[in-house]
């Protein structure tokens, strides 16, 4: 059966108020259900001429199925009839990589594929679209109340959810995920189409792609032509299918035109996609422990670890390539760190915080209906407080063994195979070793054993100096003792005794049978540091912080509940969560500091006055630099010249990354891939005088599909459209009018 539309308490209080002004005009991501009740009369003022209909519709074909979640982190869309898909360069990086070689760097070279036949297959990549949403709160906190421990309102929950997606009218090939709101406030079901053969088409050189790298991340002025192109393929029913050549191109219900007429300042943009994680109700306290506390640990710990990764990358090219995806992760989250913790403190954000905390507090206390929330700030501050040296542990420990270190996945997927042991059988776990085999030379592809132990060591020390000593793993003190603190002795020989550490090692471990396997497994000195770390994580430090937790989650949960109780004039939009949303705003530049303001366009003239020969970063070819000198544009300049990115106000996040940037007529403008550094605090701290989303405009993108790359057989699938009615003089012989 296909469950009512239900009206929990947050949806009440959201219908309370849809009148009410809110704080920041734009502000928000924002669930595409609730467009027509709560923004589209915003929306209008700002210049949208589209309907909330023709955004989220579930009865005809609407923008939300021309958005796709790709890959499960960024966002993509549908550009033509045949299921052309446009997302970031750094989104498909990963995917470009693995069919990079030193003989034939796609990387540094491009793609294109010349024909269907051509394009290559993305094994893993998966690309999911919204069949549509409904609201399931009153099913899911069914048997819960406020008096309960939020461990065991958890396990209700849980229980529940299994049931209610069980009861969810989908079909045979949809999905089902269930998302919790407004801190476990409201709950919504998605039911989910996901399609299993995507393929690459076509990719800029990096030179392009990545122009400007690390240098430029998260910065503007920029000029990245940060954008890559796959295809659905779908079985002849235009369902979803494992890859097979006798698939065919997905039909989508909606594509997104493509606009030629670009941006002016003041024009409404709108950003869709599957925006990741946002923070935005945080009291003081929570701010002020991310940006003073927490970010400085992991700031501090990859800085490090990209020095020397860019140490060896700029001195081989082969190096360059097996890192290059690594270390733009890496660098991408630290940059993104340093300038959320300016950003707030720039905008004065922890005051904010605070002018927030008292105005509640003084609500609260003057009105007799409010007396349960009395409490709830200095509850939440005391507990922050409480967390804070646990909270600090765990980042060292995670930053410095964990995601920055590859011979922790090794480990992991060691751990993994014995868990396939003890919760299948011996014939699973055998398949599973045999796979590891087959996969050794695959999994150290793209390692350097002495960049990791380099790594390894650098990181050791600073974690071990950094970690309260009260908080210091037992295990790794005693080797630290044994060693007499020489970190690069103990490194060296926790490498060359595991046999975690190289492909031959890890091939001959996976030929032996369970038992002669899991002794080997246990002696590893790999393993047991691993082990022994992972240990004292749960039981030295995350029993405790876990209690913690809990207890910051339940008040969390209780602080918007009060919030939304106390604030009736104001709209309340959802953190983030993974889940399809839409942001708005306008086409707008900003001052980031006193004397200076950023315009709100850039052009092909900045990548030349970047241009540096041979570097990594700023290079530029000869085939774009002769594009420019020509200025041989076509129909894609603006008074003579290559119109490259723009920002605007749109609140955006991770998993934003290839969002499109749709204008007031539905079609497609851009294509969002960054945030100012900033406003990068608009995670926890959404300022409009100076968060801007940086987006690539789509005349460039067709500029280098067409002039540069000659591959304008693509603009062909697609649909042009000058919503302006800025039609150029002289023939156009692609694309459709």
């Amino acid at each position: 059966m296909k469950l009512s539309f239900t009206k929990s308490f947050g949806t009440l209080l959201l219908f309370i108020f849809l009148y009410s002004p809110s704080l920041y005009s734009g502000e928000g991501i924002w669930l595409p259900l609730f467009l027509k009740s709560l923004n589209e009369k915003e929306m209008k003022s700002m210049g949208m001429k589209i309907k909330a209909e023709d955004i989220y519709n579930i009865n005809k074909g609407s923008l939300k199925d021309a958005i796709v979640q790709f890959g499960g982190g960024c966002t993509s869309e549908i550009i033509s009839s045949q299921g052309l898909l446009l997302t970031n360069h750094h989104c498909g990086y990963g995917y470009i990589q693995s069919h990079s070689s030193v003989a034939n760097n796609i990387l540094r070279d491009g793609f294109w594929a010349a024909n269907k036949g051509l394009e290559l297959p993305c094994s893993g990549l998966t690309a999911t679209m919204i069949v549509r949403m409904e609201d399931v709160s009153t099913e899911v906190l069914m048997n819960t109340n406020d008096d309960m421990k939020d461990s065991e309102r958890r396990l209700i929950i849980d229980r529940n959810i299994v049931e209610v997606q069980k009861k969810i009218q989908k079909k045979n090939y949809e999905d089902v995920m269930i998302r919790s709101f407004y801190n476990g406030n409201q709950f919504f079901a998605f039911v989910t189409i996901t399609y299993k053969d995507i393929r690459l088409v076509g990719a800029p050189p990096e030179s392009i792609g990545k122009f400007g790298a690390d240098t430029d991340n998260w910065v503007w002025p920029r000029h990245t032509g940060d954008f890559s192109i796959f295809r659905i393929y779908a079985n002849s029913s235009n369902l979803p299918s494992e890859y097979s050549p006798d698939n065919i191109p997905f039909t989508p219900r909606h594509f997104l035109p493509i606009s030629l007429d670009g941006v002016s300042k003041g024009d409404f943009t709108m950003v869709f996609g599957f925006p990741g994680r946002t923070n935005e109700y945080l009291t003081q306290e929570g701010v002020r422990q991310i940006v003073e506390e927490q970010n400085p640990v992991r700031i501090k710990i990859r800085d490090e670890a990209l020095k020397i990764l860019d140490k060896h990358m700029r001195a081989d090219e082969k190096t360059k390539l097996q890192y290059s995806s690594k270390y733009a992760g890496i660098a991408n989250a630290w940059k993104k760190w340093i300038g959320e913790s300016q950003g707030v403190k720039q905008t004065k954000g922890l005051e904010r915080k605070k002018t927030q905390d008292d105005e509640f507090q003084k609500r609260v206390n003057a009105d007799p209906k409010f007396e349960k929330y009395r409490s709830i700030i200095s509850e939440l501050e005391n507990s922050y407080k409480e967390l804070q040296p646990l909270a600090i542990a765990k980042e060292y420990y995670s930053e410095g063994f964990q995601r920055n270190i590859d011979l922790y996945n090794c480990y992991a997927r060691i751990k993994r195979l014995i868990t396939t042991f003890e919760g299948k059988s011996e014939k699973a776990f055998d398949t599973e070793r045999l796979k590891m085999r087959n996969d050794a030379v695959a999994l150290f592809k793209d390692v350097n054993i002495s960049i990791e132990k380099e790594v390894f060591k650098t990181l050791l020390e600073i974690v071990i100096k950094g970690v309260d000593p009260a908080l210091r793993v037992p295990y790794i003190m005693d080797k630290m003792r044994l060693y007499n603190r020489n970190y690069a002795q103990y490194t060296e020989d926790l490498y060359s005794q595991s046999m975690f550490t190289n492909s031959d090692s890890l091939r001959k471990l996976s030929e032996l049978t369970y038992n002669d396997w899991i002794l080997k497994v246990k002696a590893d000195p790999v393993w047991m540091f691993y082990e022994e770390l992972n240990y004292f994580l749960t039981y030295g430090i995350q029993n405790r912080a876990g209690l913690l937790e809990d207890k910051i989650a339940g008040l969390r949960r209780t602080h918007m509940k009060a919030l939304m109780e106390v604030f009736p004039e104001k709209r309340f939009y959802p953190d983030a969560n993974s889940t399809l949303r839409v942001s708005y705003g306008q086409v707008d530049g900003f001052s980031p500091k006193d004397g200076m303001m950023y315009k709100t366009q850039t052009y092909l003239d900045g990548v030349m006055e970047k241009y540096i020969p041979g570097d990594y970063e700023f290079d530029v070819s000869d085939k774009l630099r002769k594009l420019y000198e020509t200025k041989d544009y076509g129909v894609y300049a603006e008074n003579g010249k290559m119109p490259l990115a723009f920002i605007a106000s749109n609140h955006t996040t991770g998993g934003n990354s290839g969002s499109p940037a749709i204008d007031a007529h539905g079609n497609l403008i851009g294509l969002n891939f960054d945030r100012v550094w900033e406003g990068t605090m608009s995670d926890i701290n959404y300022d409009k005088s100076i968060c801007r989303n940086i987006m690539l405009d789509a005349r460039f993108i067709l500029f280098i599909i067409d002039k540069y790359a000659g591959a304008g057989y693509l603009i062909q699938e697609m649909k042009l459209v000058h919503p302006k009615g800025k039609r150029k003089k002289g023939k156009m012989q692609l694309g459709n009018f």
